[in-house]
């Protein structure tokens, strides 16, 4: 347990994929009070709610909130409009610009509401699976960007002001998919749960082509386990 956590509530942004289930795990272990919150915004790989609401059962969340979020917001999307999704994407294409799947400002909305329902229950620590490693080119997922929102919620919230600092934990955003796989199989995360997947099929079934799927298949591969997920490809 960590010594900074003694039973402290803590707002862990949980989207049902795979990062968002490790840093659940990771918060659990570290003796944080979990208050979960996911997003539905119209979002085309709907299977990842059932998904969250698996992940936070299995961590005996203390609360959970499923926050809706008008899908008219997030325009030009492939995850939110009628745009195909990229398959059987080289390494190189993946790290070359901003993808079609980026979702405008999504992690700064989601954060914001997360960030006041933290406000809202005395909380003073937001955790998100960012990534800065094995990514797909968000802007949104970088360690300036999460800094950046840091410094905006201290000067935005009454807690801030009143000296109770904002912290927004990032455990994996240094980790390789492989490291991050490997630390949450060592807590007992059970991957079975989770869907990662932007294009499945419509009963759930991972494309096993995106770049989520991509990445997911080499970090398991890379942390030398299987993947317990079914894939259509």
């Amino acid at each position: 347990m960590s010594p900074t956590a003694n039973g402290r509530k803590a707002v862990v942004l949980v989207s049902g994929g795979l990062d968002s289930a490790t840093v659940l795990a990771i918060a659990r272990h570290e003796g944080w009070e979990l208050h979960a919150i996911c997003f539905d915004y119209g979002q085309r790989h709907r299977f990842e709610l059932e998904s969250a609401r698996n992940v936070c059962a299995a961590n005996d969340v203390t609360s959970r909130v499923v926050c809706p979020v008008d899908t008219r917001v997030f325009q030009g999307s492939a995850l939110t409009n009628d745009i195909a999704v990229p398959h059987n994407r080289s390494d190189d294409q993946m790290s070359a610009g901003i993808p079609v799947t980026y979702v405008p400002a999504r992690n700064t909305i989601f954060l914001s509401l997360a960030l006041g329902l933290a406000e809202s229950i005395g909380s003073h620590d937001l955790f998100i699976g960012v990534n800065a490693v094995d990514y797909s080119g968000y802007p949104d997922c970088r360690p300036e960007f999460v800094a950046a929102f840091e410094a905006m919620a201290n000067l935005a919230t009454k807690a801030g002001v009143d000296g109770q600092r904002i912290t927004v934990h990032t455990p994996l955003v240094s980790m390789t998919k492989a490291q991050i796989i490997q630390r949450g199989l060592d807590l007992g995360v059970d991957y079975g749960l989770t869907h990662s997947c932007y294009d499945p099929s419509q009963h759930g079934i991972s494309c096993g082509e995106c770049d989520s799927c991509q990445l997911r298949l080499k970090g398991f591969s890379e942390a030398g386990a299987t993947d317990p997920i079914p894939y259509a490809n």
